[in-house]
């Protein structure tokens, strides 16, 4: 679509707009990615080197650091990731199908206790994550998840549940009803309607969430320390707390850790980059 300016001075000021947003989008992409660039060359070099000069780039590409990553004592890192994975994958799909349930339910039947509903899912957003640990860490003590992934996985559902919903409840709530009516109509029951037309047309917004989902549950640090004693059980974001602590002073190793475990956060942003967008702006636009 052109846009059709009355005279040249709004083509020269609409010029002037986009060669300033272009600036500034441009300057913000080098604050992003310079960071990312820096660690990475730096996971080339010696401790040494790094205290030298650590904006020089790397005399080779050493692999050194990412062989020593592999052989420290107490920290297998394909174990880690394997536990990483696990976890974030049973937290993505927990929360996927529940909050979608809940999502569908709360966007599609009106009741009369839906505002009140969102109320409670916006007031339980407001609960600071610290005052759940223990609490949880007594739940948790006390049954037979103690000690599996199963008991960081059910807690972390269970605070991103509120958000999710709230999001994908205004998604679906923008969808049109008379498709629903139509399927209906057609002999569809309400489960049909749900995975035939509502699953399908939320994909983006169920992308974004997932993608939130699984970025939030990476990070996360606490309730691993707390809930998983051993070494085999626990993520990757364990695993580097233990690099900076323990061997804080290989700057070397520290970078190439860094490296390897932003890698799947980057590899899955570039796979539903797409989609995200398309859930993110979602409504801002009609037509």
């Amino acid at each position: 679509m052109k846009y059709v300016y009355a005279n040249k001075g709004d083509r020269a000021r609409a010029a002037l707009r986009g060669i300033l947003l272009w600036i500034f989008l441009v300057f913000w992409a080098l604050l992003t990615i310079i960071p990312l660039v820096w660690v990475f060359l730096n996971s080339f070099k010696t401790s040494n080197d790094i205290l030298l000069s650590s904006v020089a780039f790397p005399k080779s590409l050493d692999l050194q650091n990412y062989i020593k990553m592999s052989t420290y004592p107490d920290m297998n890192l394909i174990t880690a990731f394997k536990n990483s994975m696990l976890i974030c994958g049973g937290v993505v799909s927990g929360v996927l199908v529940c909050a979608g349930f809940a999502a569908f339910a709360l966007g599609r039947f009106d009741n009369g206790f839906n505002k009140y509903i969102n109320a409670l899912l916006s007031g339980c957003m407001l609960i600071p994550a610290f005052s759940t640990l223990i609490p949880n860490f007594v739940l948790i003590s006390s049954s037979p998840f103690r000690g599996t992934q199963w008991a960081v996985i059910l807690p972390l559902i269970a605070s991103n549940m509120s958000f999710s919903t709230l999001l994908l409840t205004g998604y679906v709530r923008s969808l049109p009803r008379e498709l629903d009516e139509a399927a209906i109509i057609d002999g569809a029951n309400m489960m049909q309607v749900f995975f035939r037309i509502i699953v399908p047309l939320s994909k983006p917004m169920l992308a974004t969430v997932g993608t939130m989902t699984f970025i939030y549950t990476y990070n996360e640090l606490l309730l691993s320390l707390v809930y998983l004693p051993t070494r085999d059980k626990q993520p990757v974001s364990v695993i580097l707390s233990l690099v900076s602590n323990m061997y804080g002073t290989d700057y070397g190793a520290m970078m190439a850790a860094i490296c390897l475990t932003i890698l799947p956060v980057l590899l899955l942003y570039m796979l539903a980059q797409n989609q995200v967008i398309k859930g993110l702006t979602a409504g801002s636009v009609k037509g």
